[in-house]
């Protein structure tokens, strides 16, 4: 397939390229960082600057292309959620969606999917309840945000477009998203559960969010939204007992509430709160998980290399 990415430097889109490339699809990528593109890929991929805010040039690349990938957004956990931080990481994700949408309308041929990135945060905190495609949305800022998200992304069906919305989890590899800093403290001998240890993390490991991703480009029944999240969740108290044994490391060392709060305002609501959330729609099309369990996945990225 002929496959444009937005957001392809991110520490998803990196894997996601790389896998597009060794499995035979061509792949374009839309990028405010051009020169960094061609160092990573050379010439495998082909770099398109785009700025994620206005139309222009860029949407001359959609052309003859069957598929879009979007994960164009600043990253959630990088700053506290300060109102300009909220509108941030709101407009680089929403506007960035409605663009492409919009390009894709009025493309003479327009691509058979678009896949758009989202969050389980859809949810909002759940509690012990079990979560699928089906459930409602939730209350806060990253419910909401989710929402109008995966609102913008579904304009592209008035286009006769195929579209996915993934609500991923927690991603879980070596040397991105969220595993790093939850690792540190354990390699310090002072790591442990961010309390109350009972809310849930449905997580999964990068390699089975590329490969749904994949897969969700041929595979015509997946359409709406998807849960990308390995089939097992666990309770933070559990995450960090596996990560510690992983590491061979104590997880005796509890992080209260009150201190996250402090560090991260509203940020911290993401690590004290979670969702008990199921993959049922990718296990119902087939999809079959590389790494089910928490323990095979954390164990396959700290023995690499």
């Amino acid at each position: 397939m002929e496959i444009v990415i937005a957001g392809g430097t991110g520490f998803i889109g990196k894997s996601l390229c790389e896998a597009l490339n060794l499995h035979g699809h061509r792949v374009t990528m839309l990028t405010r960082r051009r020169a960094e593109v061609e160092r990573i890929f050379g010439s495998t991929v082909r770099a398109v600057e785009w700025d994620a805010k206005s139309s222009g040039s860029w949407e001359q690349s959609l052309n003859g292309n069957q598929a879009v990938v979007n994960l164009a957004g600043a990253s959630i956990a990088d700053a506290r959620w300060t109102d300009s931080r909220k509108w941030l990481l709101t407009e680089s994700r929403v506007n960035a969606t409605r663009l492409l949408v919009q390009a894709c309308g009025r493309l003479a041929v327009k691509p058979l999917v678009f896949i758009n990135a989202s969050g389980i945060g859809y949810y909002g905190p759940q509690g012990d309840e079990v979560l699928d495609e089906s459930s409602g949305p939730g209350k806060g800022f990253l419910a909401d945000l989710c929402v109008e998200w995966e609102s913008a992304a579904r304009e592209a069906s008035s286009h006769g477009i195929r579209v996915v919305c993934l609500r991923t989890g927690m991603v879980l590899e070596r040397e991105g998203g969220a595993l790093p800093r939850m690792v540190l403290p354990f390699r310090l001998f002072m790591g442990g559960p961010v309390m109350p240890g009972t809310q849930w993390i449905s997580w999964i490991h990068r390699d089975d969010l590329v490969g749904l991703i994949e897969w969700a480009l041929t595979n015509k029944t997946m359409a709406g939204p998807i849960n990308a999240v390995a089939p097992s969740p666990v309770t933070m108290t559990d995450f960090c007992r596996t990560l510690g044994l992983v590491l061979r490391r104590p997880s005796w060392f509890p992080v209260p509430e009150f201190v996250l709060k402090m560090a991260l305002g509203e940020l911290g609501s993401v690590m004290t709160t979670g969702q008990k959330v199921a993959p049922v729609i990718a296990q119902r099309s087939g999809y079959r998980f590389r790494f089910p369990f928490l323990e095979g996945a954390l164990r396959a990225i700290f023995t690499k290399g």
